[in-house]
């Protein structure tokens, strides 16, 4: 895989993208261009954020107060997703003079689908089951609340809006062992570009090294082979990406969240 051409690739298509090419995530957000960024605007339990920028040293400051007067004056918090290759080199320093707060760094990581290994192998007693409905999405939201500890009330509703809106944007499911759900995860697709995201694969504590997480990057490589998507991407945690790394996934960038809060 050529890191350059790839990279060039998902600027263009995953964040520099417009509504004219791909779907916000969440039945009442919109993507759209303002000057020489690029922004998601959702409503309430929306994500809201900066996904692109192309800045200089005598723009950068000016951008940033714009957006943080444009979201501040809907009470809404919002992130600047700021990646390595991003200008100025000094992007980060300005966002936290402005009161931005930045949270852990991640990998963006992509494989090559037809490069990934497709058969799923469970531990004894662990079936998958597609998620189609509410109940499934609860199962979701539960899962990454007991994985990761943080709340899933955004991303409940989110995932509820993308089934009843557009489920052909996701696909999500639970590993299951006794009908307790152990593990979940989802897909995103994005129409219009080469890519899908991996999100979640937060696996309970008391089922973590049995490869499972592993088993369920397999089946959505599966998916996304049979639907022609040439390429994976993930934004990986210091603890998933040594695992991505070995299944095929090749680091592309890092990217930071940066905060602001209302």
């Amino acid at each position: 895989m050529d890191h350059d051409e790839v990279l060039m690739l998902f600027d263009r298509q995953m964040r520099q993208r417009t509504p004219t090419r791909t779907r916000a995530d969440g039945s009442g957000a919109r993507v759209e261009r303002v000057g020489d960024v690029v922004r998601q605007v959702g409503a309430d339990g929306d994500w809201n954020g900066v996904v692109w920028s192309g800045l200089d040293p005598a723009t950068a400051d000016a951008a940033i107060a714009e957006q943080v007067r444009y979201f501040s004056s809907q009470g809404r918090e919002f992130e600047w997703k700021l990646y390595s290759y991003d200008r100025p080199d000094d992007l980060g320093e300005r966002l936290r003079a402005a009161g931005f707060v930045a949270e852990p760094e991640e990998t963006v990581m992509v494989a090559e689908v037809r490069g990934l290994r497709t058969a799923v192998d469970l531990p004894e007693g662990v079936e998958l089951r597609p998620v189609t409905g509410p109940a499934g999405v609860e199962l979701v939201a539960d899962v990454h609340e007991q994985a990761f500890g943080t709340s899933s009330a955004r991303l409940r509703e989110q995932l509820l809006a993308q089934l009843t809106q557009t489920p052909e944007t996701v696909t999500m499911v639970v590993a299951t062992a006794d009908d307790l759900p152990v593990c979940a995860a989802r897909m995103e697709l994005h129409p219009g570009t080469e890519f899908a995201s991996l999100w979640g694969g937060g696996t309970l504590p008391a089922w973590r090294g049995r490869g499972i997480y592993r088993a369920l990057i397999a089946h959505r490589a599966g998916i996304a082979a049979e639907r022609g998507i040439r390429y994976l991407q993930v934004d990986a945690s210091s603890q998933s990406w040594p695992i991505l790394r070995r299944l095929g996934f090749t680091p592309l960038s890092t990217t930071t969240p940066y905060v602001y809060g209302p």
